[in-house]
């Protein structure tokens, strides 16, 4: 999927829903909002983000602390674009030919020497500026790897184009293989190609949601700025190991380094540690970013002409927030721009989620969507006040990534100023994120056709049904559970909690009645005697 850029329009609109406070409470949303405001921003200048320091340099390891060096040095100084001379020609390839030119597997970095292989992009078509690399070998010395079109399969309108690159024309990404599923064919399991991109499968999955390493003024009126890896210093693998990766990364506000720990297995995981300075004041700050797809789903209202029932990369974001609360946050397909928020002080988790892995619900035996991977950040440092911002674009087509979500710090970033993060990523196979509590395994809605409750052309009125998936060793009584129901621009009537499933389920159904044209803010979850059991169901619905 390509990267999209994201252009905010006078039909934009925000809404924040907060999860920091320790404990749920039955109020309004506002006066609720009101007191998360109080916790997450009242003590903000008790926490603030980490500053790149000795406390986070790494310690022996030369060859990073001078890449770091190299990216504070050129956060001084102007932006420059280096497109490595590339050809205009290859500039303007279209996607039919550059389909055309092929890597060479023979040609892979450590080819029958490691369990690691890396094979690498053709520069070109949308990839304009082309990334250098580097190899250490294990005595630290680095090599750089010129470009050479002999490791590359020119076909059919591609073939005059061997000509026109040079040493110097650099690669537009690599990918990296390993035998995952088995010891005679290794399995390409990670592949970073375009700005900062790169995306991560598991054993059983096949690549769908894109990670970054970094946003910058996504979903801003003067739009979004994509920064861009130059450089990559591939470090020679040993048996049994990680591999592991550094990177620099430029763009016109900020300059940085990142070391990157990746380990291929059921599911993948990537140590991520990164040194940020800033060259100009940046007014959005995306950290841990993702990038996804949502086209339709079953809680979409207009149902889509196609066989398949669903259509979607990732279908919601989860969040475990510092007092232990998980929220889960379904995607949408909006018709116009859609931002809202999830604030925290120190979250303990968050990630985007393909929650629904049963083929029975796409259909689809090409894109295989019910292979697609969920990713999870889990925070170690420099994730202090601020909020899980989830963007949803509008889309009609499902080639077309429109679903965005990053962390972003309250404390701005200033021009001379640096930070340091650190955590880890995971791909996650089918849903395992429960801790313990009953989890939203379907969100639906419809018309609403009862008696004194009808949707006519003067007034909309949207039955929704919300099931939970009981986990094992719980038990779930309808008739005892306190349902904790909110909603912002909206009434909500005849609420009930059912069993549902063999009582393998519990259902909560309601009617929503917008009190306009304004979206509708939802947060639900269950209590029983007094303790919450489930996940906090949040949601926004725009009335159509």
């Amino acid at each position: 999927m390509l990267p999209r850029n994201l252009l905010a329009t006078n039909t934009e609109f925000l809404f924040s829903m907060g999860a920091a406070s320790s404990r749920v409470f039955s109020v309004s949303p506002a006066v609720f909002r009101a007191f998360l405001f109080c916790i997450c921003f009242g003590f903000s200048a008790l926490s603030l983000a980490d500053e790149v320091s000795d406390a986070n340099l790494p310690g022996g390891k030369p060859i990073l602390n001078r890449v770091i060096e190299d990216a504070r040095i050129s956060a001084q100084q102007d932006y420059v674009v280096n497109d490595h001379n590339l050809d205009p020609t290859l500039k303007e390839l279209d996607y039919e030919t550059y389909r055309q030119i092929r890597f060479n597997p023979d040609k892979a970095l450590w080819k029958n020497k490691h369990d690691y292989e890396v094979q690498f992009f053709h520069p070109g078509f949308l990839y304009q500026e082309p990334v250098s690399v580097v190899t250490i070998a294990p005595d630290n010395s680095e090599n750089l790897l010129p470009f050479n079109s002999d490791k590359f399969i020119y076909e059919k309108n591609a073939q005059s184009l061997a000509d026109l690159t040079t040493e110097e024309s650099g690669y537009a990404g690599f990918r990296i293989h390993y035998p995952l599923k088995n010891s005679q064919y290794k399995d390409e399991f990670a592949v970073f190609l375009g700005a900062s991109y790169f995306r991560l499968v598991g054993k059983n999955q096949v690549y769908g949601i894109s990670a970054r390493g970094l946003a910058v003024n996504t979903a801003m009126p003067e739009g979004e700025e994509f920064p861009h890896f130059t450089k990559f210093w591939l470090i020679e693998p040993r048996a049994g190991q990680p591999i592991k990766i550094y990177a620099r990364l430029e763009s016109p506000s900020v300059s940085g380094t990142y070391s990157f720990v990746l380990m291929p297995g059921e599911d993948t995981t990537m140590e991520v540690k990164s040194w940020i300075f800033a060259r100009e004041d940046v007014d959005k700050l995306g950290v841990a970013p993702f990038t996804s797809m949502f086209l339709y789903g079953e809680n979409t209202q207009k149902r889509h002409d196609d066989y398949r029932p669903e259509v979607h990369d990732s279908d919601g974001v989860l969040m475990l927030n510092q007092a232990g609360e998980v929220i889960w946050r379904p995607l949408t397909n909006p018709s116009r721009l859609q931002v809202t928020s999830l604030s925290d002080v120190k979250p303990q988790g968050f990630g985007m989620l393909q929650r629904d892995t049963d083929f029975a619900n796409y259909l689809d035996a090409e894109a295989n969507y019910h292979l697609r991977p969920s990713l999870w950040v889990t925070p170690k440092a420099g994730f202090e006040n601020g909020k899980l911002e989830i963007v949803e674009i509008p889309t009609d087509s499902e080639v077309h990534d429109n679903i965005v979500a990053y962390w972003v710090p309250d404390k701005p970033f200033l021009a001379g100023e640096s930070r340091y993060y650190e955590y880890n990523l995971k791909t996650v196979e089918k849903q395992p994120m429960r801790y313990g509590l009953a989890t939203v395994e379907r969100t639906r809605q419809g018309r609403s056709l009862l008696p004194g409750f009808e949707t006519t052309e003067d007034r909309n009125v949207r039955r929704f049904v919300v099931d939970f998936k009981i986990p094992e060793g719980m038990t779930i009584r309808p008739d005892d559970v306190d349902l904790i129901l909110d909603a912002t621009n909206a009434q909500v009537e005849q609420a009930k909690v059912l069993d549902v499933d063999g009582g393998n389920s519990v259902r909560v159904t309601f009617l929503v009645i917008p009190e306009g044209d304004a979206a509708v803010d939802m947060r639900m979850f269950l209590n029983q005697d007094e303790t919450q059991m489930s996940e906090i169901w949040s949601y926004v619905y725009e009335p159509q």
